[in-house]
């Protein structure tokens, strides 16, 4: 071989995070012959996608891009899984990093046959988090109808318990390990992408808007999760406080976005992710009146225009071009009356409807906790890629706001220069 050909290096591929972009990541890289660790902090791959009812540009449900990526990487020996994980520490230098994993117990092992035997004797339940705390889930769970690893998990609010004795008691296949510890492994690798996601903006931190305070007020996710039909309302989209159907639904746009008190950037997703809520409400209420206060409306390419230039169609649809101040709730009906300014006319405006959504920001996971290795990070959390140091790359919404085709795109890029780093020249 020449001097000057590229000859692949001993080494593997670190990637944290099991979301569409850490998914996207592990498969590219090991379908061209490369090793991945894949870690993911959640008991089940997927990350934010498998909590959506839909996603653009198709407006596909979750299952329509999940499950060939889980069968990619279940059909492929090059992609290891480590779910329950998080990263410890990181140290070494590009081509050649020593990584420490710990992995949680599950308390469930491979024997698994997702029966249910388990849930059906659990007493005990806890908030679930998958649906925002919007329902509670038993002790012993399947994290959602698309797990991957498709395994029950136990609590650990239940170790130690009588639940988790009848939980063992009741399996068949000795599936459940209630010895199961934590443990540390070390790995050799040669570069990493860092898919550590993003989480919604706390709502309750934006006194003004009256999330937590008012039980009619959801947030985006929220409304996600209340059109799946594994959510927390199998589907229906009803008020939290009630159960009724709304007949009018007010979207604040720019929830904590675009605001030096919380997050001073545009997240991107938020205006496409409530023109697509919309038609959620509209399948289900053709008559509900749907009231969009925003400052401007981000609606990037020509198709996503288009899915725009529809939705203001709807003769039930009202833009309002103004940033909401307030909101208050009538005791008696639990309505929320919210009130802005109209930017164009200067008029202030009251508009009383059933159920408000919050169209909140898009937030890095890294700007919660930083991260264990030598990162760069801007001022809001976001990784910053060093190309010229290389080792280390940040995918998707790790590095800035995404959708998911381009935190596709994205990825598929990372995992390119995360191959580069382990070929010598």
């Amino acid at each position: 071989m020449t001097a000057d050909k590229a000859a692949p290096a001993s080494g593997s591929i670190l990637v944290v995070g099991g979301g569409i972009s850490g998914l996207t990541t592990a498969i590219e890289a090991a379908e061209v012959g490369y090793e991945v660790f894949l870690v993911e902090k959640n008991p089940y791959l997927g990350g934010r996608v498998a909590q959506l009812n839909q996603y653009f540009p198709k407006l596909c449900p979750p299952s329509c891009g999940l499950e060939i990526n889980f069968r990619r990487i279940k059909d492929n020996p090059k992609i290891k899984v480590l779910t329950l994980a998080e990263v410890e520490k990181i140290s070494g230098s590009p081509g050649n990093y020593d990584a420490s994993i710990r992995i949680n117990p599950r308390y469930v092992n491979e024997n698994c046959t997702c029966c249910g035997e388990c849930a059906a004797v659990c007493q005990a339940e806890i908030s679930s988090d998958f649906n925002f705390g919007m329902n509670k889930t038993k002790g012993a769970y399947l994290p959602n109808d698309l797990s991957m690893p498709s395994r029950f998990v136990l609590a650990p609010q239940i170790i130690g318990t009588e639940d988790a004795k009848r939980c063992k008691e009741a399996c068949k296949y000795d599936a459940i390990d209630l010895e199961m510890a934590a443990k540390t492994i070390n790995l050799k690798i040669g570069a990493v992408v860092w898919a550590t996601g993003w989480m919604p903006y706390d709502a309750g931190k934006i006194d003004n808007l009256g999330f937590g305070r008012y039980p009619n007020i959801v947030t985006n996710m929220m409304l996600e999760r209340l059109a799946s039909t594994n959510g927390p309302t199998c589907g229906k989209i009803t008020r939290p406080s009630d159960q009724k159907a709304p007949e009018s639904v007010a979207f604040v746009q720019c929830a904590g976005s675009r605001d030096e008190n919380h997050l001073p950037y545009c997240s991107y997703i938020c205006c496409m992710a409530s023109l697509k809520h919309v038609t959620y409400i509209r399948e289900q209420y053709p008559d509900a009146k749907i009231y969009i206060f925003y400052i401007d409306l981000r609606t990037p390419g020509y198709r996503y225009e288009k899915f725009y230039e529809n939705i203001r169609a709807d003769k039930n649809v009202f833009f309002i071009k103004g940033k909401v101040a307030e909101v208050s709730e009538d005791v008696s009906s639990r309505n929320i009356t919210v009130v802005a300014e109209n930017a164009v006319t200067g008029e202030k405006i009251r508009q009383t409807v059933d159920m408000v959504v919050l169209a909140t920001g898009m937030q890095p996971t890294a700007a919660l906790a930083k991260l264990p290795a030598d990162l760069t990070y801007t001022e809001d959390g976001f990784i910053v890629n060093d190309f010229v140091k290389g080792g280390m790359f940040a995918a998707g919404c790790a590095n800035k706001p995404a959708d998911v085709v381009s935190s596709n795109q994205n990825a598929t890029g990372m995992a390119l220069k995360a191959i580069q780093t382990l070929v010598r020249r």
